[in-house]
């Protein structure tokens, strides 16, 4: 599975953003999905993830209430939507995706648990 991540760029604090992820190359829709974020010395980590069925999300507690995560089967993306950004969200934002057998499998949301990783897109959120 190939991942391409866009939607990144700078942003005032409190703007919004959507990120898209295109996969191609593999079974999209057999496929849990996330995001991570990476800042500048520091450690790789979760954002956000979503089922393969689009009925289980997960969301790390720093984003939760103001992001959100989508999934479109048919076009083969996942998008996250970004709302009321913060200075700390700044990151280069990856998106990752794990074949699971089973719809009801528990989302991931360490990146060992992930097989396929995109390049990442740059999100710079100014104050």
């Amino acid at each position: 599975v190939q991942l391409v991540e866009s939607g990144g760029g700078l942003v005032q604090a409190g703007g919004s953003l959507r990120l898209s992820c295109a996969a191609s190359g593999g079974t999209f829709s057999r496929c849990a999905m996330g995001w991570f974020r990476q800042a500048p010395g520091k450690e790789r980590e979760f954002v956000a993830a979503i089922s393969w069925s689009v009925a289980y999300t997960h969301f790390a507690d720093s984003v939760k209430g103001r992001f959100t995560i989508s999934r479109d089967n048919a076009k083969n993306t996942v998008y996250l939507q970004m709302n009321s950004l913060k200075p700390e969200d700044t990151a280069i934002y990856y998106c990752a995706a794990v074949v699971v057998a089973s719809m009801w499998a528990p989302l991931a949301t360490a990146s060992h648990e992930y097989d396929y990783w995109g390049q990442g897109t740059q999100v710079t959120v100014s104050s």
